[in-house]
């Protein structure tokens, strides 16, 4: 299975959301970086006027790099429709987040539309979410011992997430450190209910579950795209 193609040919089948006049949310992660490239190849072709938010620093100088030109949520704080990655989708298109430690503010611009569309790889498809991957939480520093005590209540299987090469843990665009954390039977949880216990921990800024936000998906296979829709 060749996952470079399947970015690619996901990130290629959602361009035809993309029309001019727009203001569109950029999430993050490797399938949105083919995105922009395609976007901006696009964009020159076709003489669009399109104006774009990104949800991370990375993401911005992506944006840079293919000159397609960049605004905020204060100057557009209702966008046209946003495009961003999983890191696993389940049979209802509800999403883990968060991989890249960009959730924050992913889920703010994600949140600044009601066109969230979704693009990924046939890996990233799952029956039920936490098969694969744990739940992230961004939290603010100071606050590392209690968030530590308060989510015994959900698992005792969660980690600091540490850097890879650098000393010490990951550093959000925010300030903040990640958590991750497998919660058991998660299938058989309140998925919105489980957002909101996360997110009323004292210290934790938001978690990786975005649940209810979409309902288009792009799954790139070998020679195309998929697109799911509920």
């Amino acid at each position: 299975m060749d996952k470079e193609t399947e970015k690619v040919n996901a990130a290629k089948a959602s361009l035809e959301n993309i029309k001019d006049g727009m203001v569109i949310g950029i999430g993050s992660g490797s399938t949105v970086a083919k995105l922009i490239k395609l976007l901006g190849n696009k964009a020159k072709e076709e003489e669009l006027e399109i104006l774009t938010v990104p949800t991370s620093f990375q993401v911005r100088q992506l944006l840079v790099e293919a000159k397609i030109p960049i605004t905020t949520l204060d100057e557009h704080p209702f966008l046209d429709i946003a495009i961003d990655g999983a890191d696993e989708v389940d049979r209802n298109l509800n999403l883990i987040k968060g991989g890249g430690a960009a959730l924050t503010q992913e889920k703010i611009i994600d949140s600044c539309t009601k066109n969230l569309i979704i693009i990924v790889d046939s890996g990233k498809l799952v029956n039920n979410l936490g098969e694969k991957f744990a739940v992230p939480l961004e939290i603010i520093p100071q606050a590392l011992p209690l968030v530590n005590d308060r989510l015994k209540i959900f698992s005792d299987n969660f980690e600091l997430r540490m850097a890879k090469k650098k000393l010490g843990p990951i550093i959000t665009d925010n300030g903040n450190f990640i958590i991750d954390m497998r919660i058991p039977d998660l299938s058989n949880r309140n998925l919105k209910e489980l957002e909101k216990e996360l997110n009323v921990i004292p210290g934790v800024i938001e978690n990786g579950l975005f649940i209810d936000m979409t309902k288009i998906v792009y799954v790139g296979t070998q020679d195309g795209a998929k697109k799911i829709t509920i």
